[in-house]
């Protein structure tokens, strides 16, 4: 099953904002399990081995205005490659522009891929409009499409699905390379599709060869880009004494870092809350693992240790629970500069004092000039 949150992974990764699109929705694809886990959680490229994917974005809309009405976003493990609109196709990162560079014939290939997916989807999205009788509104055409790979095993799983006003509209299954209908107006569309025997052909090649033979192709240059000698930063925030302490590891790569907590040498499962890891600007990740201290003595403070660890490096980092490393924006009342404070409020009350007293001062003026003038 998908979440509507899938929609919001789509508009996020294309800028695109749309409001009150049937926000009562709370499904957006139905699917198995596996898939859901493909398209929800992000996976980045490590060197170990796991699972690697090749995902394209596409989203077709009417009704919206100032908003493009076609986007499309190529995303290798979760790192965007390509972006394409009715303006055109263009690399987004510098992998994607080194592999133009080695092999300019890509570019012509995603431009022309652009092309002809602005005016499908166009096509795609008004046909819709008509098989559920609608006229007027914003509505939207969603695909996601591409290949998971198994670095380990080798096996390649393919997935091809489309959603329509954030409900499930069809998918195919890469199996039997029949489509799904989700919903009885989406009859009409497997029908047609079904029939499209030099598609679904092109489709079980793109599957099995072409999708995974890309996916290896840009995992190579990503890990050129991306796997680099990057020294994270890890250190002890706290908003008051009262709250967590967060362990924040920001600048590492790859994404697969692993954090937590640890009291006496043993991994803490309770009291424990992990943060979601999120992208910097420079293509590194940052992270937070919050430990509670409500059961937590002042004494036994010394006890408890952040540990950071990054896939391929020997050395651990691990930072001990102490209040002299703890960075914080919070001042004990006692240290509060009330001095200080109490200054700014007598001069501001003196400034606001002087602009009263000037007001009237020139109110009178003015009007004894007033006056003159009348007379």
């Amino acid at each position: 099953m998908f979440s509507l949150s899938l929609t919001n992974i789509l508009l996020r990764h294309s800028s695109y904002q749309v409001q009150n699109v049937r926000r009562s929705n709370k499904r957006f694809w139905t699917d198995n399990k596996m898939l859901w886990q493909i398209l929800l959680l992000f996976h980045f490229y490590s060197l170990s081995a796991e699972k690697h994917y090749l995902r394209y974005f596409l989203t077709a809309s009417t009704g919206a205005t100032n908003f493009q009405d076609f986007l499309a976003q190529m995303v290798a493990d979760d790192l965007q490659g390509g972006y394409c609109d009715s303006n055109g196709a263009k690399p987004r990162d510098e992998w994607a522009e080194r592999i133009i560079e080695d092999d300019p014939i890509e570019l012509k290939y995603s431009r022309d891929v652009c092309v002809h997916y602005v005016y499908t989807y166009r096509a795609h999205v008004k046909n819709l409009n008509q098989q559920f009788n609608q006229s007027e509104g914003i509505h939207i055409f969603q695909r996601i499409h591409g290949c998971e790979w198994d670095d380990e095993t080798g096996k390649v799983t393919a997935f091809n699905q489309f959603g329509y006003d954030g409900e499930d509209f069809i998918a195919l299954d890469p199996e039997t390379m029949t489509w799904v209908a989700a919903k009885p107006q989406a009859l009409i569309t497997k029908r047609k599709w079904d029939n499209e025997i030099i598609y679904l052909l092109r489709k079980k090649i793109f599957n099995a060869e072409t999708c995974p033979k890309r996916l290896k192709k840009y995992l190579q240059y990503i890990q050129k880009f991306h796997q680099r000698d990057v020294q994270p930063s890890v250190f002890l925030l706290q908003k008051t004494p009262s709250s967590p302490v967060s362990c924040h590891a920001t600048g590492f790569y790859p994404k697969e870092a692993v954090m937590f907590w640890r009291k006496d040498g043993e991994k803490l499962h309770e009291e424990v809350e992990y943060m979601e890891i999120l992208p910097n600007h420079d293509g590194t990740f940052q992270r937070s693992v919050d430990l509670k201290l409500s059961s937590v003595s002042p004494e036994e403070w010394s006890r408890y240790e952040c540990v950071f660890q990054l896939p391929g490096v020997v050395e651990d980092i691990a930072i001990v629970l102490d209040t002299s490393v703890i960075r914080t924006n919070w001042v004990p009342p006692a240290e509060f500069p009330t001095g200080v404070v109490a200054g700014v409020v007598v001069v501001i009350l003196l400034l606001l004092l002087a602009s009263i007293m000037g007001y009237f001062i020139w109110k009178r003026c003015n009007k004894r000039h007033d006056e003159n003038i009348l007379l």
